[in-house]
């Protein structure tokens, strides 16, 4: 997070003399030190970021095609004069472990047009769902396998 500071330090100024890559270290490092001491932030947490980068990148590919699908079968429920949509509440426990995957997993159901997460409490989810068919294979989607395997790899 260091060189990082530092990096947009100088490409904010956009120009490099002396003056400004001292004071950019020294201004680095104070929001550096200020983050670790005062946000809980630390070394071993960039490690852990830095480890689920390549599949933090993945998941949100996952997400996007689930949202373009998701649209597409909205888009398909709402056009259709034959098909009546029937609503529904449904309620699931995941095995994840961490409060961060089961924010994500609440947020990218919320993302996915036709569900939003209603309620997140402890590891049980409450989803409403425009459709029946929309709730099948919620508590171990596409979401819920990948942000388990990302946890398995943060755990290492």
């Amino acid at each position: 997070m260091l060189f990082l500071l530092f990096a947009l330090w100088l490409i904010f100024n956009g120009k490099i003399t002396l003056e400004i890559v001292i004071f950019g270290i020294i201004l680095s490092l104070a929001v550096y030190l200020f983050c670790w001491r005062f946000l809980e932030y630390s070394p071993k947490k960039e490690l852990y970021a830095l480890r689920l980068l390549p599949q933090g990148i993945g998941y949100f590919f996952i997400l996007l095609s689930e949202v373009v699908k998701a649209n597409c079968s909205v888009i398909c429920l709402i056009v259709s004069p034959k098909y009546e949509p029937e609503p529904v509440l449904v309620t699931f426990r995941t095995d994840l472990k961490t409060d961060l995957a089961r924010a994500v997993l609440a947020n990218s159901i919320t993302l996915t047009p036709g569900t939003i997460t209603v309620e997140l409490t402890e590891d049980e989810f409450r989803v409403h769902c425009l459709d029946k068919e929309m709730a099948e294979g919620l508590s171990d989607s596409v979401f819920v396998r990948w942000l388990r395997k990302m946890e398995k790899t943060a755990g290492k």
